[in-house]
């Protein structure tokens, strides 16, 4: 068989068994005929295993194979914001992943738009964000289709084309992400993490051994031919300090509110598994290091890469130097890598319109997992159709897609924890967040002084709010139980 057949036919056993598992997760359970809360949030009876391996895969995604890679090859030192922010977000999800679980299982809420409708007794509120956040999150959902795009029709060696990689990224997810809900996504992780620790590990090992006798002498190579790639602010100076620093907090206090962790946070058992999983998903992060280090390596093997080809860095090396069968794993691995983060992310826009959007028409009312299923065919359809249609559309958006997400954290999470914030106040601040993010990012104004233009928007969107809530119309009465507490202080006082 020719190389392409052999690559080709590994992803594709591994594609069919992908789609398998994901339906299997949900047999014998009541997942395939339960209620929304069974296939939004896995009936809130995940463990630490499941959850540990969903939240590691949402943020594992292809950008890990592809994007770190590229980073690394483009610029050096600064990809590492990437280590940093989960870090980081992980530590502050330690403390705000238990109350939002907390939250939401005593009011019955499975998603970010079902706790700013609770928190200012507003639905249309919760329709309002499902809208914002839907914007946001389909250029992901575009995104990871590309991604596995370029690596199906990578390690076919140009046998399947962009466009059918795209098709199968889409068919394969919507496949089992329909039926199975979050547990389907869950297991199709396990999946994915082994072969994801399984490559990289060798990978981590046999590429500097291959192409330098070593990491001695890659290291040594690296540090004297390219030393601007291994210091801020990297080759090119576009990412100093300033940006490295700002960007690192933005994104970690943004991850603990985006709605695909909120829904890793709420499927868990209890809030002792997201305790744990906080200090075990930073291990995860020393397999960032690979990429990284592959898309530096690959300087010296294949120079000479620009633009969108520089991500492609890692797959040049895999291709150029190991045996058909090998490209097949690896590439099963970076599709999984696609298709994981793709599945919550369709997940979660169905959800959200389903619960907090479509049943706001009566007849839709009581049929709220169904509506929601529907939307997330709606959802990965569009995302491909604009894929092949308008890519740069989809693309354009994802430029403001962290930072505007950043806007909604006074008007939640503040808004959970501080009785003072009105609905007036809180959407007077995301308005001017956004609007600010918007105009700095399609300026081409970002960074700021060197500063990330989201932490100056978030900043103003902070002000904004709490000046409002002060002065402006006074909300309703917000009663104890509309806050979020943390698990172990309710114990105390109850104690």
């Amino acid at each position: 068989m020719s190389d392409a057949a052999v690559a080709t036919t590994i992803f594709a056993v591994f594609m069919v068994a992908t789609v398998a598992l994901g339906l299997l997760a949900v047999r014998g359970r009541a997942g395939a005929g339960g209620g929304l809360t069974e296939w939004s949030v896995g009936g809130r009876s995940l463990g630490t295993v499941f959850i540990w391996v969903l939240m590691a895969g949402e943020s594992y995604t292809s950008f890990s194979y592809l994007g770190a890679a590229g980073w690394g090859y483009n610029y050096g030192a600064p990809v590492l914001y990437v280590v940093a922010y989960l870090s980081c977000g992980y530590a502050v999800g330690y403390v705000v992943g238990p109350m939002l679980w907390a939250h939401a299982r005593r009011h019955g809420l499975v998603g970010i738009t079902d706790m700013v409708a609770h928190r200012y007794g507003r639905p249309w509120v919760g329709a309002l964000v499902a809208l914002l956040a839907t914007v946001f999150l389909l250029p992901y959902i575009q995104l990871q289709i590309t991604g596995m795009g370029v690596v199906v029709s990578t390690i076919s060696y140009g046998a399947l084309s962009l466009n059918w990689g795209y098709f199968i990224a889409f068919a394969v997810t919507t496949g089992f992400v329909v039926v199975s809900g979050l547990r389907g996504s869950a297991w199709v992780s396990v999946l994915k993490d082994v072969l994801v620790i399984a490559t990289l590990a060798f990978l981590a090992i046999y590429v500097p051994q291959h192409y330098f006798g070593g990491y001695g002498d890659f290291l040594d190579r690296v540090v004297s031919e390219k030393r601007d790639w291994v210091t801020l602010p990297g080759h090119g100076g576009a990412f100093g300090q300033a940006w490295f620093a700002t960007t690192s907090v933005l994104n970690s206090l943004t991850i603990v509110i985006f709605p695909t962790t909120v829904a890793g946070y709420l499927g868990a058992r209890n809030a002792d598994v997201l305790r744990r999983n906080a200090m075990l998903l930073p291990a995860y992060n020393v397999l960032l290091f690979v990429p990284m280090l592959l898309g530096m390596a690959a300087l010296f093997v294949v120079p000479g890469l620009a633009g969108a080809d520089s991500n492609l860095a890692l797959f040049r090396l895999v291709v150029d130097s190991l045996p058909a069968w090998t490209v097949g794993v690896v590439g099963v691995a970076a599709a999984l890598s696609s298709i994981v983060p793709m599945a919550v992310f369709m997940l979660v826009i169905g959800t959200m319109w389903g619960r907090s959007v479509l049943s706001l028409v009566p007849r839709l009312r009581e049929r709220q997992k169904a509506a929601s299923q529907v939307v997330v065919v709606v959802a990965g359809a569009l995302a491909l159709l604009m894929t092949y249609t308008v890519p740069n559309t989809l693309v354009r958006l994802s430029l403001i897609s962290y930072e505007g997400m950043a806007q909604l954290l006074p008007m939640l999470l503040l808004g959970l924890v501080w009785r003072r914030v009105t609905l007036t106040g809180g959407l007077a601040g995301l308005a001017v967040g956004v609007a600010m993010v918007c105009w700095f990012v399609f300026s081409d104004r970002d960074p700021v002084w060197g500063v990330n233009a989201g932490v100056i928007a978030l900043g103003v969107n902070l002000l904004v709010a709490v000046a409002v809530s002060y002065v402006g119309p006074k909300g309703v009465v917000v009663a104890d139980d509309m806050l979020a507490r943390d698990p172990i202080h309710e114990e105390c006082v109850r104690g």
